[in-house]
């Protein structure tokens, strides 16, 4: 991470009023999180000087500034550039053109690294518990990590084998298919988590945070309610700041992908494997079995097919995929 001089604390009204507005556009808590931080360093890398001082020409020395000194990734620096257009347009009511004369910083080209069927088999055989159950997820849904995190019991279809992820990246929902095989391990998953539920209920506590504005929408019945509950709930509990409630927590995200990397390494694969290593494989099995790529691409849940294209390389893989000229033609390639 590269370091800013001279960076000092920003207005905290200017701050407050970003956190409001995000808040108010229910952007998820890490876009909020990483949106005040990129305002943070922008501010402090022009010397504290207030944005409304500053115009387009301000944004692009930041940019710049990212990719030469920073030497940060296309997917940072466009990151960064979201959140000071959010900035200018959502909070300063200043309408400003993204800048396009500034240092692009260099995208890479990476295909992702995917399992076999065989590979993920031994990964997850080496899983106990609710950790197993979300990785299961995360390779025979596609979720995302925080998406399989985030699962609230009332976005589980059992009867109908459908998972409906509410808000995924780019605040869309989605449907995606529920493996019947984790339908029993789920039930049971929820039965532990309705007793637990009860007995928190039944000690003045039960509460959950719920997205946006639904608490004055629905009402405090829901925030105690079972259907809006998180299917992986922390062990313990906590004491919200706003009301002073007693809530439960999902289970954090490092609790899975430290599972995963333990089993990844006992089970002796010779890969990177990561939660996404899951949703990667998901997507690529599905069209080596054959599967339209927009049916893949919906079930990802990507905005364009370009994103999905990137799995396209099984073509190269397996029975199914392109058989090189070499190798048909007689007397060659042995």
């Amino acid at each position: 991470m590269f370091k800013v001089i001279g960076m000092g604390p920003p207005p905290p009204t200017l701050l407050s009023a970003l956190r409001d507005r995000i808040r108010a556009k229910h952007y998820s808590p890490r876009t909020e999180a990483a949106y005040v931080a990129w305002v943070r360093r922008y501010i402090g890398y022009h010397g504290r000087r207030h944005p409304r001082d500053l115009d387009v020409r301000g944004v692009r020395d930041f940019l710049t500034h990212l990719a030469r000194d920073g030497q940060v990734s296309a997917s940072t620096q466009n990151q960064a550039l979201a959140a000071l257009l959010f900035l200018y347009g959502e909070v300063l009511g200043i309408t400003i053109a993204a800048p396009t004369d500034h240092l692009q910083a260099r995208r890479p080209t990476r295909l992702p690294s995917v399992l076999t069927r065989a590979e993920v088999t031994r990964v997850l055989e080496r899983m106990r518990g609710p950790t197993r159950l979300m990785a299961s997820l995360l390779y025979g849904s596609g979720l995302r990590l925080m998406e399989c995190c985030r699962l609230r019991v009332k976005d589980l279809d059992l009867t109908r084998g459908e998972i409906t992820v509410r808000e995924g990246k780019g605040q869309k929902d989605r449907v995606t298919m529920l493996p019947r095989s984790l339908i029993a391990p789920l039930e049971e998953q929820m039965r532990r988590g309705q007793a637990r539920h009860v007995a928190d209920v039944e000690a003045g506590g039960g509460w959950v945070e719920l997205p946006g504005a639904l608490r004055a929408k629905l009402g405090d019945g829901a925030a105690r309610g079972w259907p809006w509950q998180w299917v992986f709930a922390a062990a313990r509990t906590y004491v919200s700041r706003e009301g002073g409630e007693r809530r439960r927590h999902h289970l954090h995200e490092t609790a899975l992908q430290r599972a995963v990397t333990v089993a990844a390494r006992a089970a002796g694969v010779p890969k990177r494997v990561t939660c996404h290593t899951f949703r990667h494989s998901f997507a690529t099995h599905l069209l080596e079995g054959g599967y339209d790529i927009r049916t893949v691409q919906e079930l990802l849940g990507h905005r364009d097919v370009r994103t999905t294209m990137i799995y396209t390389h099984v073509l190269n893989r397996g029975g199914l995929g392109v058989r090189s000229p070499l190798d048909s033609s007689v007397g060659l390639g042995r």
